[in-house]
């Protein structure tokens, strides 16, 4: 597996594989279309020097990515890390979170906070995250998601 920078002109590609590493869940066609915006990715975003776009790969094939963001702060954003369903569990995941912490660390760092999908939560936490709180969700009003905290020091 290979984890490199996400080329803007991937901004499709990468929105499609979050929609799917969502709607792995179980999620129906209304709750999909809430998030929707959420989940996509555009080039220009991809592209900003203000965020760090990661995506893994294996024999070609995309198999996931991660976004971070507020960098230079003591606390940066993974706002986004979403593995394809076809290789969940086989430690992509794993791999770019390994990365994302490493590279928050390599900006300064003291912490990394997310808000996670719930059905993610039981992953942060066999990776060593605390969470530190419940935020709505910006897509579903009313809906509450856990605030994740690793510690990098």
């Amino acid at each position: 597996m290979n984890i490199r920078k996400v080329d803007p002109s991937e901004a499709p590609h990468i929105s499609a594989l979050a929609i799917r590493s969502k709607a792995h869940w179980g999620y129906d066609e209304q709750f999909m279309a809430s998030c929707a915006n959420e989940l996509s990715h555009t080039p220009i975003q991809i592209d900003d020097a203000a965020v760090v776009y990661r995506l893994a790969e294996a024999n070609g094939v995309v198999t996931g990515f991660y976004k971070l963001e507020d960098l230079n702060k003591d606390v940066i954003v993974l706002d986004a890390l979403f593995v394809d369903p076809n290789v969940i569990g086989a430690g992509v995941g794993r791999a770019l979170l390994t990365h994302a912490l490493d590279t928050a660390k390599q900006f300064g760092a003291r912490y990394v906070e997310a808000q996670s999908d719930p059905y993610a939560e039981g992953f942060y936490r066999a990776m060593g995250a605390n969470v530190v709180g419940r935020a709505e969700s910006g897509s579903i009003p009313g809906r509450f998601l856990p605030t994740i905290r690793f510690d990098l020091s």
